[in-house]
């Protein structure tokens, strides 16, 4: 589409802020407002459309307003019945990624267990939430207590952190390193480098793979916009924050 407003600002709304192209407010495909909790959530969405298509007449796309995507997702299709979401995140605890280790080589095994490990026992900190370890990939059913405290987790999100989570817990496989994302305790470089733990190994040993290493990046640039979306929405995010 092409450009046409000059002016990307926010002004204060209600409890929250909108944003404004040349003073008309950013709406949603359902023709509503878009309404952002966080002051600086609502500048860098203003700054995504102030720098998309380069100014007024240029061409732009809605690849380049990654951040309104989220939020419009949260808004439009998350918040007002956010079960659904909850459920599809939960249920990646059933067969999450660093549950499911390589059987062999050693220094495989070896990498996995110092990478994922840490991760699982902070969920049982953190959560309660004991999940089995396999080797193989043969399915390993885990514990429904555990399973119960994960949901719970996923269900105590706003629907902000559901939106990022709906790109970071498919992006990585892991329903834990998401959570860990939502929480501010692992960062999203981090949380690229343990889903992408088995590929990298194996690229080590072989060489590159073209396709492969496209899908990391892609994946790379997900839970960078998801991390950032995340850090953005928190409600003591303060306006200095971009």
């Amino acid at each position: 589409m092409k450009r046409f407003w000059t002016q990307a600002s926010i002004t204060p709304h209600g409890p929250g802020w909108q944003v404004l192209l040349d003073g008309k407010p950013v709406r949603l495909p359902g023709g509503a407002p878009l309404r952002l909790d966080s002051p600086a959530l609502a500048q860098a969405v203003a700054a995504e459309w102030q720098a998309a298509g380069g100014g007024k007449g240029g061409e732009m796309s809605y690849a380049d307003v990654p951040l309104t995507r989220l939020a419009g997702t949260a808004q439009e299709r998350i918040a007002p019945d956010p079960e659904p979401v909850v459920l599809e995140l939960a249920r990646y605890a059933e067969s999450d990624l660093l549950c499911y280790r390589a059987e062999q080589p050693a220094a495989l095994v070896q990498r996995q267990q110092a990478g994922w490990q840490p991760w699982l026992d902070w969920a049982e900190s953190r959560f309660a939430a004991r999940l089995r370890v396999t080797a193989g990939v043969m399915y390993v059913p885990q514990d429904p207590q555990a399973l119960a405290a994960l949901a719970q987790a996923v269900a105590a999100l706003d629907a902000w952190a559901l939106a990022a989570l709906g790109i970071a817990v498919p992006g990585t496989g892991s329903l834990v390193l998401g959570l860990a994302m939502a929480e501010g305790v692992l960062d999203p470089a981090a949380a690229h480098a343990l889903a992408t733990l088995d590929e990298t190994f194996q690229e080590e040993l072989w060489g590159t793979d073209d396709e492969a290493r496209d899908r990391r990046r892609r994946i790379a640039a997900d839970l960078a916009t998801a991390g950032r979306f995340l850090a953005l929405a928190r409600p003591d995010t303060g306006t200095g924050a971009a």
